[in-house]
């Protein structure tokens, strides 16, 4: 192509780009036109049902926030009566008239040696224009006056109604003569990872305080069974305790409980429990005064990657029985080895999940539980106790006897049957028959997933143990099938857990 020619189509280019006839003009506007009104329609369309997303956009500020739901914030002050110091005092005779006497210069000279009023501060949330306040536990316990100070300036005392020590909550009621302002609570499982949250309270005595900042994490546990904490950088501190952690709507997703931090201040790393959790504590708290959990009566361990192999499961996933005592579970024919993988349709993705979804179930409701026994599942149902009145239950004991034989050596561990003088000398009165580790090679994968001398191997492969040659006739088998690693059943100062030891022919 010549330069003349490439000008010439140029040309011809622009030409056909500014020459459009009328007609067509008018008609390309009216479809841009009518594209760009169905665009916006649809977009209207989309933010109108999609409130959640709007609550992750920042107000310009969090005023108007703070006048919505201030009023039902308070602040807490508990006081209790502490013991003084004890130390050497003179003898003086019971109901001696000079008895109050000593006792009065003594406690003038060391004031710390009388009794003493204690006071601590918390803060805490209305839930209801009736008067309940929820707080945490740890607020209010061992207190003998709790007085809630409102915004206004009002104080009131109030009457403790329930504890749960588990989640540490604790459910408050003050007497008003008039409806008092309160706030729901929300959905902590609809909050994402960098939504905006406010935290209100009374940090350091400081009075009525807000910080804000974004959902560092969820799901969080740090010490206790029922654990499901959202983590937060809003600023929280001592004082903080049982106050409100607030979605951007004004409802309450979360009880400010703790933080993590080197100084004892705040270092952008607080938690508040759930309210996921906390909605279920306070209505029992609330009907009954204390809570009523589930109880479903196993002893269960995660499944690892090589107990799913061991087992044939194809995930490592649900909850795996370890022992069950005589209770719901037992009468339901839950056995040891069995790895829970729903209850009533909930997937149990580990213990904890199991834990928490057995703990939100009433007493005596009948459950269906989905288990993975002997490669294949199946359905059983449950009917639920109470686990606070079976926290004491015994653990179940396997049945057989031991068969003396001599000790050997299996997979890098020396073992010998339990008798009479070993069950006493361990400990292990509740286990009837086994095979007690004398010895482990350091080099062994047995040393590596933690066993020790002293450790009693109740069952090999789900099957019941009692001698040397029948570990390691089950070894060879699982080695002829071609398996991994091979299940152990073992207990350590009577607590049952399944350790998966890879197989070495």
């Amino acid at each position: 192509m010549t330069i003349q020619q490439a000008q010439d189509q140029r040309q011809a280019c622009h030409a056909r780009a500014v020459t459009i006839p009328p007609q067509a003009g008018q008609m390309l506007y009216r479809g841009a036109m009518a594209a760009l009104i169905s665009a916006m329609v649809l977009l209207a369309a989309v933010m109108a049902t999609a409130p959640a997303r709007a609550q992750s956009t920042p107000p310009a500020t969090f005023a108007d926030l703070v006048d919505q739901v201030g009023d039902a914030v308070v602040n807490i002050t508990t006081s209790a009566i502490v013991a003084g110091r004890q130390g050497p005092a003179p003898m003086v005779p019971e109901g001696s008239p000079l008895e109050d006497f000593f006792n009065d210069f003594l406690d003038r000279q060391n004031p710390e040696r009388a009794p003493r009023r204690s006071q601590a501060l918390g803060s805490g949330f209305l839930i209801s224009e009736d008067g309940y306040i929820v707080t945490n536990n740890h607020v209010i316990e061992g207190a003998d006056e709790i007085l809630i100070e409102f915004r206004s300036g009002i104080t009131l005392e109030a009457a403790l109604i329930g504890t749960d020590p588990n989640t540490d909550i604790a459910l408050l009621k003050v007497a008003a003569d008039t409806a008092l302002p309160f706030v729901p609570f929300g959905d902590s499982g609809a909050m994402r990872v960098g939504d905006w949250v406010m935290a209100m309270g009374n940090p350091l005595g400081q009075g009525f305080s807000v910080s804000v900042g974004i959902v560092s994490a969820s799901g969080r546990a740090l010490s206790g069974t029922y654990d499901d904490y959202i983590q937060t950088d809003a600023a929280i501190n001592r004082g903080n305790s049982g106050g409100p952690l607030f979605n951007l709507a004004g409802e309450v997703i979360g009880v400010n409980t703790a933080i993590l931090s080197p100084t004892g201040g705040s270092i952008g790393i607080g938690f508040a429990m759930s309210s996921d959790v906390v909605t279920n504590v306070v209505a029992q708290l609330r009907e009954f005064g204390e809570t009523r959990r589930g109880w479903l009566g196993v002893r269960i361990q995660d499944v690892s990657a090589d107990i799913a192999e061991g087992l044939g499961l194809d995930a490592a996933r649900g909850a795996l029985v370890t022992d069950v005592p005589e209770g719901p579970a037992r009468e339901g024919g839950i056995e040891v080895g069995d790895v829970i993988l729903s209850l009533d349709g909930e997937d149990i993705d580990d213990t904890r999940g199991l834990v928490r979804i057995v703990g939100d179930s009433a007493e005596g409701q009948t459950v269906r539980v989905l288990v993975f026994r002997d490669g294949a599942t199946q359905t059983l149902r449950v009917t639920l106790g109470r686990r606070e009145t079976a926290e004491g239950a015994a653990p179940a004991t396997p049945d057989g006897t031991p068969v003396p034989t001599p000790s050997s050596e299996v997979l890098g561990m020396t073992l010998v049957p339990l008798t009479d003088d070993l069950r006493d000398r361990l400990g292990a009165q509740a286990v009837a028959s086994g095979l007690v580790i004398e010895a482990v090679d350091p080099a062994s994968d047995a040393s590596a997933k933690g066993l020790q001398p002293g450790d009693v191997i109740t069952e090999v492969a789900q099957q019941p143990v009692t001698d040397v040659a029948g570990f390691d006739a089950r070894v060879q088998a699982a080695i002829d099938n071609g398996q991994k690693s091979i299940l152990l059943l073992i207990r350590r100062a009577g607590n049952p857990r399944f350790v998966a030891i890879a197989l070495v022919e």
